[in-house]
């Protein structure tokens, strides 16, 4: 398991991110989207946190879903990245990247200075 599931804050700052990169690779009903994070290191994850993030997303017109009505299951909501969406993945992960850059530089210069 991944080390930053003993910082809450780091998965609240970084599953918007990941939920729009399970998107990146084609559309995906909620629990298939929970599990692809739980592959990934996001053991925690509930619907109480995934369902109202997908629905902002949707607002935030990062997302569209549409519902599936196959025969022999339950009608399912689909979600699939928009445009605005993929700018935004690429956007946050330029933004990460910086983040990560920094907090390397600042853990870099403490050492050399000790």
């Amino acid at each position: 398991m991944e080390d930053f599931e003993d910082y809450p804050e780091l998965t609240r700052a970084a599953l918007p991110q990941a939920v729009l990169a399970v998107l990146s690779h084609g559309e995906n009903h909620g629990y298939a989207i929970a599990e692809k994070l739980r592959q990934h290191g996001f053991a925690r994850i509930k619907g109480g946190t995934l369902y109202p993030l997908l629905k902002r997303l949707d607002e935030q017109k990062l997302t569209q879903h549409l519902w599936t009505h196959e025969h022999a299951e339950p009608p399912r909501k689909l979600f699939k990245l928009t445009p605005q969406g993929e700018a935004e993945l690429l956007r946050a992960e330029a933004a990460w990247t910086g983040m990560t850059r920094a907090l390397t530089s600042i853990r870099t210069t403490s050492q050399e200075k000790s």
